[in-house]
């Protein structure tokens, strides 16, 4: 009777330990809902001059930004309805979305019926409609083509002639950050990098035995067990050498002498992170990295350092890409196309130092050739980058062909210019 006693009490901690942590999580995603409401939503929806951004959400088929408006059940179409009246606070507003958490933010002003969307829009009579249609940036362009024309047909002419794109209204409220996402964003760092060094060390590497997947699979796990997402799919474990990448989390057997790469980011409280780390596997009767691969390492830590001192809020990101590189040549780099380095004896460089936080890729300002809008935004201070870069140094070993040290983990970008939000890479991780 006892032991039956003791195991109900250990059942009973469990479950009221994952309740509060649960609990935990929920106050502190709704207090960033709450502040970005307060602080960030009246900003962005004057700076883009938009009267009413309606996000529409059908059943089974949710706007990105559902959870981060308080998720909520949606019937059939709801919207999440938020007005610029003209006072300081912007008017939020749900129809056709409930439930007992949404009620709970305390983050709306009011709550009704899908049916009351045309009274409701006639009443404010907004000039300028915000609705989430985008060509370049996916997570902004969460209305479907068949809820466009349903919007149309429900509002009429006169006000579907008012409608617009809510692209850089969305960058801007995501990319922006209060200090609750900031501090949720940095755990989110916390578990990257310390998920990310375990993978890479002999607590799950075992030489001739252990395959790439399996470190990706050890990755995923953790992912699993902490109630982790991420915007990427399987991490990239991958072996480099003379030619490039060899292997991408494969059955190959990581043997001695490999130079190993983790690419991979984590998802938590809807911040997601994006962040690489390397290590060496050491030879029989090596005790540190060689000297080439160390010195390879060693001109990409003071790449990253032109790079962190260039960066400013107040310019676009394409007026800092070119400043970087300006930077980086007179610091005696080379500016190349993505993996394609030059045959001479120089460190070539190419960055991609991009948005990060709502995604793996965020949607803010990006400094990044393959996010080409973006590079045309304005770098605000809380915006949160990626920063990324590949430096290629020749190795004497390799018949002068060049290594490839990516180095990315994240930051933010402030009026004093960049700050790191967790421990970054500062070494090449040893697997003995």
């Amino acid at each position: 009777m006892k032991k039956i006693t003791l195991t109900l009490l250990a059942i009973l901690c469990i479950t009221t330990a994952f309740s509060q942590e649960a609990f935990r999580r929920w106050r502190k995603s709704n207090q960033i809902r709450l502040d970005k409401f307060d602080l960030i939503l009246p900003e962005v929806m004057r700076e883009n001059k938009i009267d009413m951004w309606i996000i529409m959400c059908r059943e089974g088929n949710f706007d990105p930004l559902y959870q981060e408006l308080g998720e909520g059940y949606v019937f059939h179409n709801g919207y999440y309805i938020f007005t610029d009246t003209g006072k300081q606070r912007i008017e939020r507003a749900v129809l056709g979305i409930d439930g007992y958490l949404l009620e709970e933010t305390k983050a709306y002003d009011y709550f009704g019926s899908e049916a009351e969307l045309k009274d409701f829009v006639t009443k404010r009579d907004p000039k300028r409609i915000g609705l989430n249609m985008s060509k370049d940036i996916g997570s902004a362009d969460g209305l479907s083509f068949t809820g466009r024309q349903e919007l149309a047909q429900l509002l009429g002419s006169k006000y579907e002639s008012r409608f617009v794109s809510a692209e850089k209204l969305f960058s801007d409220f995501r990319s922006r950050h209060v200090a609750s996402e900031i501090a949720a964003f940095t755990e989110a760092g916390d578990y990257s990098y310390q998920f990310a060094e375990r993978a890479l060390s002999n607590e799950v590497i075992t030489p001739g035995v252990t395959t790439l997947e399996d470190v990706a699979w050890w990755m995923k796990e953790q992912l699993f067990k902490n109630n982790l997402q991420s915007s990427f799919g399987m991490p990239s474990i991958y072996v480099t050498g003379p030619n490039g990448i060899e292997a991408t989390s494969t059955d190959r057997i990581i043997q001695r002498g490999d130079i190993l790469m983790l690419d991979w980011g984590v998802g938590y409280l809807n911040m997601y992170t994006d962040m690489k780390r390397m290590a060496y596997v050491l030879k029989d009767g090596e005790k540190d990295v060689p000297k080439s691969i160390q010195h390879a390492f060693d001109q990409a830590i003071k790449v990253r350092q032109v790079v962190i001192s260039t960066i400013k809020a107040g310019i676009t990101a394409k007026q800092n890409e070119i400043n970087i590189y300006k930077a980086l040549k007179e610091s005696g780099y080379s500016q190349i196309e993505f993996n394609k380095p030059n045959a001479d004896e120089k460190t070539d460089v190419v960055i991609g130092c991009h948005s990060v936080g709502d995604w793996g890729h965020g949607t803010g300002p990006s400094i990044a050739f393959f996010n080409p809008v973006q590079l045309d935004y304005v770098v605000k201070p809380s915006n949160l980058f990626s920063i990324e870069f590949f430096a290629f140094t020749p190795m004497p070993e390799w018949g002068g062909k060049k290594l490839r040290i990516p180095l990315e983990d994240d930051a933010i970008v402030t009026e004093r210019g960049v700050e790191w939000l967790y421990p970054i890479n500062r070494r090449v991780l040893l697997i003995k």
